[in-house]
């Protein structure tokens, strides 16, 4: 028990809810990953590289939760400026994944930048929203420092990962509203944002897409544009014998995996549209569960990420630096909203992204980067716990030391209230009890008895 203690230290909720997260990871992967069965032949190869990830990536949690929040304060000096430079590799010469440039591979291993960005950006915004603290609030530098870091490493994603920019700003902002930004400030960035953000959408709806193709970093303005328009179609008006299937797959399948699901589903295994869903093993994986696990299953999982967002806020709420809070908060929300980002893909709440479903999904660099989030909380809850375990130390220390002198101011009260004739002995008393010259504040003084003579 003493080894398991020392192993899984913080807040023993969040353990659970991320064992869970892991356990239902390799059962719905296992399920979902067909088409990658069919294309390798190797029936266990799909689950056996993800296990290995997630093998790691709890190496990964059993590490970073044993380091000292404080360290973690360093972190964007060196990841900040790697993120940036990868960033740009990535834009001239990264692999091109389903008609985008997000990858890259370094000593055979490939991973995507973004994933790394991401957490230089959520570490640099807690880092500077705790130093710019005053009575009042962040103050007003805080917000141009953050735009400024936050600002260059989301123009360098969007153009080969909308979402995840858009996802991560949303973030940004989300912190800078707990770390007490002004909202003059706040409300100026939602007006000029929402104004040419319509700007662009409107121009993307309405100019043929042949006309950016020329246009650097624009070249994935088609996929955005059939994306928002198959959003934005009416898909109610189109009679089911009308319906073509092919033109959008993905969030057909998905919508016919959800429809023909019950309240407890097909049960694990037993999935049919994972084997016509592309990416049903990633990002669309919510759709696979809801499937198998029905209703109950999908709302089990948005009630362990709201469990997490909630339990990550307890631990923030209990934090002495701000620090820590800023951070654990931020990271939390991250997943959170990537999941539900997911989840509303997966239901056609949202337009088609790339997202994938936190510690769920099937994945390299976002599990490994998600068990080190996670390594983080837990790291920041345990040092809330020894901090709480040692105030109730030092209480309970001081309320012996009260008791005793009450007991021996007790004594001394006894002993003046004494007849003078009456004698007592050594058997009764062992120590001697006298005062110094301080005795009106109560500072009593033991000294051995010499001899067994009465006083």
């Amino acid at each position: 028990m003493g080894l398991v203690k020392d192993l899984f230290k913080g807040d023993k909720v969040i353990w659970i809810i991320f064992l869970f997260l892991c356990l239902i990871s390799i059962i719905e992967v296992f399920s979902a990953a067909s088409t990658l069965t069919y294309k390798s032949g190797d029936h266990w190869a799909p689950i056996r590289q993800h296990a290995t990830y997630l093998m790691v990536g709890f190496v990964i949690v059993i590490l970073v939760h044993k380091i000292s929040s404080k360290w973690f304060r360093a972190a964007p000096f060196f990841l900040l400026p790697i993120s940036c430079i990868l960033l740009l590799f990535v834009m001239v010469m990264g692999a091109t994944v389903n008609g985008a440039s997000r990858w890259t591979s370094i000593f055979g291993i490939q991973f995507q930048p973004s994933e790394i960005a991401k957490m230089a950006i959520i570490i640099v915004t807690a880092f500077i929203l705790s130093r710019c603290q005053d009575d009042y609030g962040a103050n007003k530098k805080a917000f141009k420092y953050i735009m400024c870091c936050a600002g260059i490493v989301l123009l360098l994603i969007a153009p080969e990962n909308a979402s995840t920019a858009a996802l991560l700003f949303g973030v940004v902002f989300l912190m800078m509203i707990i770390g007490r930004v002004p909202w003059g400030q706040l409300l100026k960035l939602l007006g000029v944002l929402g104004v040419g953000l319509a700007l662009f959408i409107g121009m993307i709806l309405i100019t043929p897409t042949q006309k950016y193709s020329q246009l650097p970093m624009m070249h994935r303005v088609e996929t955005w544009q059939n994306r928002i328009k198959g959003f934005l179609d009416d898909k109610g008006t189109v009679p089911p014998e009308k319906y073509d299937i092919d033109k959008d797959a993905q969030v057909a399948h998905a919508n016919i995996a959800i429809a023909s699901s019950n309240i407890v589903g097909k049960m694990p295994g037993n999935s049919i549209q994972r084997d016509f869903l592309s990416q049903a093993f990633s990002d669309f994986i919510f759709a696979i569960i809801i499937e198998e696990l029905g209703l109950l299953g999908g709302a089990f999982i948005v009630l362990l990420y709201l469990w997490l967002l909630i339990r990550a806020g307890r631990v923030a709420r209990k934090c002495e630096r701000s620090f820590p809070a800023f951070l654990i908060m931020g990271i939390a929300l991250l997943l959170v909203c990537q999941a539900m980002m997911n989840m509303m893909v997966a239901v056609g709440l949202f337009p088609v992204t790339g997202q994938p479903l936190p510690l769920i999904s099937k994945g390299g660099t976002s599990t490994l980067i998600n068990c080190a989030y996670i390594g983080m909380i837990l790291s920041v809850s345990r040092e809330v716990n020894e901090h709480q375990a040692e105030e109730e130390a030092a209480l309970l220390e001081e309320e012996e030391k009260q008791k005793k002198a009450k007991d021996l101011l007790n004594m001394a009260i006894d002993m003046a209230n004494q007849p003078n004739d009456e004698k007592t002995t050594n058997a009764e008393i062992p120590n001697k009890l006298v005062t110094d010259n301080t005795l009106c504040k109560n500072n009593l003084i033991y000294e051995p008895v010499e001899d067994n003579k009465n006083y």
